[in-house]
């Protein structure tokens, strides 16, 4: 008889755990397993064509990626990653070297005139995804070396 209240004080308290957590542990269980991140200026190193990015072009290209909006992430069949990585119709890529936790991660943004396409690789791990952002998509920063 004890052991079914016990058990049911314990199934109570997990339910009520599990419907009420505190934000903290909600932002980072949304944060542990978001695909578009939020990109920190301090912590990103970006290139465009072999030349860094910096200063107040630095800034606007981070604001205007992390104020994008997701659209669809892609499927990469194995074997496939080289296309995503390489796309044959694309212009210069805006290539992205960041941290994610302890992990080094490469972004290599695309643009195009209705989407930005992003491909995500660390490890050996490589995830591409679509964004919607009209300030990127139609900025001219290959001529601003």
């Amino acid at each position: 008889m004890t052991w079914a209240v016990v058990s049911i004080i314990i199934v109570s308290t997990i339910k009520i755990l599990m419907t009420c957590l505190p934000t903290g542990p909600v932002e980072w269980l949304i944060r542990k397993f978001e695909i578009h991140s939020k990109l920190n200026e301090t912590d990103v190193t970006i290139t465009i064509g072999g030349k860094n990015l910096v200063g107040e072009d630095k800034l606007q290209v981070i604001h205007y990626f992390n104020e994008a909006t997701y659209l669809k992430q892609h499927y990469i069949y194995p074997g496939t990653e080289e296309l995503f990585l390489h796309p044959e119709n694309s212009n210069n890529p805006l290539v992205f070297d960041t941290k994610s936790g302890k992990k080094d991660v490469q972004l290599f943004v695309f643009r195009y005139d209705d989407r930005i396409d992003v491909v995500k690789q660390y490890k050996k791990k490589v995830i591409a995804y679509s964004l919607s952002s009209e300030p990127l998509q139609k900025s001219t920063l290959e001529v601003q070396y």
